[in-house]
């Protein structure tokens, strides 16, 4: 697999040299004692760059995620989010079973929702209806082709969120890539956001974690909460290290991703056996077939080729790029994608 142009996900990037030293050099301690001092810097770098009082290191942008709402709920609420949430279609239904609460999806605009559509989902405070606690947005959103919210955006959702006494998290698996399209500064987020997740092994190449953002009385909650679901991590500066290089080392790498998705995306635009192809907002391309071309075909020509990637539904498929994929091998996904 070493040789594979590996498309599928920026989650299967492995750690650079230096981010591996990184790991080898790490002080550590016990975490659930929270005596491991590169976890505590990770964590307190991280609530620093988003304006934040303190941060939760987790095993993962789901376990963040379900941490935040349980933290946020009771049972018996209700989250507003939008139709290709990450929370609501590849977190396995843990806001129900976690925390016994309700999605309400919303059809969005290609996966954006405006304060009119939180307006509009509000329930009624009556005895049948569920409650609405919670809005939860992802920045960027996976599955409308890393399409992401400007902060005026995100502020204009807190304020109908402030207004309607709504709980606002962001699910910020790839906020980092938001900023470096949007140009806007991290550290805003905290004025206008109750928490933020933010995942470590996407776009800046670490093998696992995310961090939970937000003040200091969610956070204890919050950590609670981590050690109910099993997340409490004993000498993890190992890991937490990773994320410590990728935040000073890979966040301005991510251009160079964006850039790579226009590439691609502006030659699947000149083929004539692509039926529509996303705007490359960021790192993520999302791209439908004609009708007549088999899809598993087309798979099987690019990994004939060392080149993986899936669909994520009929006729339609994602190509996201990362740490792993360089110029020469976004030339190379280039000319098989002319030779079909």
């Amino acid at each position: 697999m070493n040789n594979m142009i590996d498309l599928r996900s920026d989650t299967v990037t492995k750690p650079s040299p230096g981010m591996l030293q990184a790991m080898i050099n790490a002080e550590t301690g016990d975490d659930v004692f929270r005596e491991d001092p590169t976890v505590k810097e990770l964590e307190d770098d991280m609530a620093g760059r988003f304006g934040m009082d303190a941060g939760l290191f987790c095993t993962s942008g789901t376990m963040a995620n379900q941490v935040a709402i349980k933290a946020h709920t009771v049972p018996g609420d209700e989250i507003i989010c939008d139709e290709f949430s990450h929370i609501y279609n590849y977190e396995g239904g843990a806001p129900a079973l976690v925390s016994g609460v309700s999605i309400r999806a919303v059809h969005g605009r290609n996966g954006i929702l405006l304060p009119e559509d939180i307006i509009a989902n509000i329930k009624t405070t009556t005895d049948w209806h569920t409650i609405t606690r919670m809005v939860v947005i992802e920045n960027s959103c996976n599955m409308t082709g890393g399409n992401y919210y400007p902060l005026d955006q995100v502020q204009a959702l807190s304020e109908a969120c402030r207004k309607n006494g709504l709980i606002f998290h962001v699910d910020g698996a790839r906020i980092f890539n938001a900023l470096t399209a949007s140009g806007d500064a991290s550290g805003e987020y905290g004025k206008h956001t109750d928490s933020i997740s933010i995942c470590l092994s996407k776009g800046l190449g670490c093998p696992i974690g995310s961090v939970l953002v937000g003040n200091k009385e969610f956070i204890e909650k919050a950590r609670r909460i981590r050690k109910t679901l099993g997340g409490g991590m004993r000498q993890v500066g190992i890991l937490a290290a990773a994320g410590k290089y990728a935040l000073e080392h890979n966040i301005p790498l991510l251009k160079d991703d964006h850039r790579r998705a226009k590439q691609l995306a502006e030659k699947l635009n000149s083929l004539s056996y692509v039926d529509h192809v996303s705007d490359a907002f960021t790192n993520i391309l999302i791209f439908r077939l004609e009708e007549h071309v088999d899809a598993q075909q087309f798979l099987d020509h690019l990994k004939a080729r060392n080149i993986l990637a899936f669909s994520v539904r009929p006729q339609t498929i994602r190509f996201v790029l990362h740490l792993d994929v360089n110029d020469e091998m976004t030339d190379t996904v280039c000319q098989a994608l002319e030779d079909f």
